[in-house]
């Protein structure tokens, strides 16, 4: 018999599309109790499996006595563990994320528990003497140049090409090219990993002061440079002849001095550790971990707390991805291939990183940096050639006014046993005179008639025969070689026992003027020094940068008041001083606004733009010496302006952990 009510409910039931119900005969379950027929709503598949083998008239599962999971609750499972294991993977690639966001952090609370102590100071030294050779190897030209210029017979037109020699000068003028190329590649290279690998090691409290001190070994190096020149070059017995075509003279004994400094810091360079940065950056942690506690251990152990443990037991960084690398060193194909695909790789990689500082996020700060350095390089080096080839025309002039011009003299049968200085002799005739035991200095013979003369033990400084005709003329035991005749005309001419080559007057007061502005141009940076490395952490390096030039550029305008060596001077050393500054900051915040994947390869290319600046206004203002002074100066003073104001829109790193 049927019950209405209950039908009522089974009819709600159904029609709710939930669960349907059966009583008594209508197929319900034991003893009365009703069962699950049907489940909420599914996808298709989840609908056929469930109805799957079960008839239209029964509805009931037969494995749920069993204890056998219903084929819908397995796909749940399932699904739950699929969903499960991408949250995982979410997370672990968040925590990823988060590991190499936080690495600068972690970095920077390592650096702070080592301390700052002796193993900086002992890099310290070790870069500052690689920083040392770059500002020799800028001066060491400037000093050999009047001696090496007379001693190698060069001539004016290449005297430009020998502003490149450097430390092994023992060989031809070839070979002084080849090697001072070398030398620059060599050094080139190296500054800007000076920079860098010294950043690494330092906290951000120490970085400004630390690394303002280390650029002072650049003023260093140009004092070495001074007093080693002064002390070597003038001494002519120092040096010592190989045969009558080789001259081993003091200026090329100074040129050995000067490898000291390059050779101390590659000696010194052996024994620092790879930096801790780069280690971590390329997921060698165990490595980066020792480096770190050989730090901690040194600095603490030198300040009288050797049990200091280091606690760092573990540092989270990204682990480093797959790539060609791991191919290239398999078994397969030959070691030519392999170095094939080694190099080419490596390659890729260094144009990627080029690349990648054109990035939206660094390609503005890169560009204002781009030009910050090319002015201030641009005007410190025009100015560096403008201010020697300035005084040099001066002492031309003033040469030229003391100079005595003798026109169309005719001397016969005289005997010149006195020293021939600052004279022109023009369209002259000499017969059966003797010239004998003397000094011929800054003379000039042009269209002159040497006839039947006898020359012996001549020593000449700077002095030629031009146009000249020389007739049945000995000439015994004299530097008066091919260099010295332009043009001449020999007849019946002998040449016994020459000294080949041209030879030096180390008595010259140029030669002492020269290392007298260099050593005052070299001491007139450290007061800049010092108070960049006092005030680079407390103003800011914007400031520093942005005022230094703009106080340069008002030291340009001085240089128009400048009528005497001595002026010229005086500005010059006054420009030094206050550009120097600029330059420490530009070093400084140039590290701090890469990140350390990109900071080397970032600071060379602007190295690289420095040079660049450099040979461009050396041409530029060298054009000008003699001519005026209002275009070079014009020309720095925009250059110092324009970079000053542009520096006040780079990002502080004042305050910036290093990425």
């Amino acid at each position: 018999m049927n019950d209405p009510y209950q039908n009522n409910i089974n009819q709600q039931v159904t029609e709710a599309g939930e669960y349907t119900y059966s009583q008594g005969d209508d197929g319900g379950g034991q003893d009365g109790y009703p069962y699950q027929t049907e489940y909420p709503p599914q996808d298709e598949d989840a609908a056929s499996d469930a109805t799957e083998g079960a008839d239209e008239d029964e509805q009931m599962y037969e494995g749920e006595y069993q204890g056998v999971p219903h084929p819908d609750e397995i796909k749940e499972a399932r699904r739950a563990a699929r969903q499960e294991a991408k949250r995982k993977a979410r997370l672990a690639a968040q925590q990823e994320d988060y590991d190499e966001d936080n690495l600068p952090e972690q970095y920077e609370t390592i650096m702070e528990d080592c301390g700052h102590g002796r193993f900086q100071w002992m890099l310290f030294v070790v870069l500052g003497l690689a920083l040392m050779a770059d500002g020799v190897d800028g001066f060491v030209v400037g000093f050999v140049m009047p001696s090496a210029e007379k001693d190698m017979c060069i001539s004016n037109s290449d005297k430009g090409l020998l502003g490149l020699l450097v430390y092994v000068a023992m060989m031809s003028y070839g070979f002084f090219l080849f090697f001072r190329f070398c030398s620059g590649f060599g050094i080139g290279g190296s500054i800007p990993i000076v920079y860098t690998y010294f950043t690494e090691f330092l906290q951000m409290d120490k970085r400004g002061e630390h690394l303002s001190w280390l650029c002072m070994f650049w003023m260093l190096g140009g004092l070495y440079a001074s007093f080693t020149a002064w002390g070597i070059i003038p001494h002519y017995g120092w040096g010592f002849a190989i045969g009558t075509e080789f001259q081993m003279h003091s200026w090329r004994l100074f040129i050995l001095v000067c490898v000291f400094p390059a050779l101390g810091a590659l000696v010194g360079v052996v024994f620092m550790p790879e930096s801790p940065r780069f280690l971590l950056e390329s997921a060698r942690h165990d490595e980066a971990w020792m480096v770190l506690r050989h730090v901690h251990d040194t600095n603490w152990k030198a300040k009288g707390e050797p049990e200091r443990v280091f606690t760092v037991t573990n540092i989270k960084t990204p682990q480093a991805q797959e790539d060609e690398f791991i191919e290239i060193q398999s078994d397969t194909g030959t070691a030519f291939q392999r170095w094939t695909v080694r190099h080419m790789t490596m390659l890729q990689q260094v144009m990627a990183n080029v690349m990648s500082l054109s990035a939206s996020e660094l390609r503005l700060q890169g560009l204002f940096l781009v030009i910050v350095w090319f002015c201030l390089a641009f005007s410190y080096h025009g100015l560096g050639v403008w201010f020697p080839d300035m005084i040099k025309y001066m002492q031309f002039e003033e040469y030229e006014s003391k100079v005595r011009i003798f026109h169309r003299e005719r001397v016969e049968r005289f005997h010149f046993n006195f020293s021939l200085v600052n004279q022109v002799h023009r369209e002259g005739e000499y017969i059966h005179d003797k010239f004998a035991n003397i000094e011929i200095k800054s003379v000039k013979f042009e269209d002159s008639l040497f006839e039947n003369c006898y020359f012996e033990d001549i020593k000449s400084t700077n002095s030629f025969f031009e146009n000249c005709t020389i007739k049945n003329t000995v000439f015994y035991n004299t530097d008066l070689w091919q260099e010295k005749f332009k043009d001449c005309r020999m007849e019946n001419t002998t040449f016994l026992h020459p000294k080949k080559g041209c030879h030096l007057n180390f008595q010259e007061e140029n030669d002492i003027v020269i290392y007298l502005v260099s050593f005052l141009g070299s001491l007139a940076v450290l007061p800049g020094n010092i108070i960049s490395a006092l005030f680079m952490d407390k103003i800011g390096r914007i400031r520093i940068i942005g005022g230094s030039m703009l106080a340069s550029s008002a030291c340009t305008f001085l240089l128009l008041l400048s009528f005497s060596q001595g002026a010229v001077i005086c500005w010059q050393c006054l420009f030094y001083g206050a550009s120097v500054a600029a330059w420490n900051g530009l070093e400084v915040i140039s590290v701090e606004l890469y990140p350390s994947s990109k900071r080397g390869t970032a600071f060379g290319i602007l190295n690289g733009v420095c040079k660049l600046a450099a040979i461009i206004a050396s041409f530029i203002f060298a054009a000008f010496v003699g001519i005026t002074k209002i275009i070079p100066i014009f020309l720095a003073f925009s250059a110092l302006v324009c970079g000053g104001l542009l520096a006040l829109k780079l990002p502080e790193t004042r305050e910036k952990i290093l990425s």
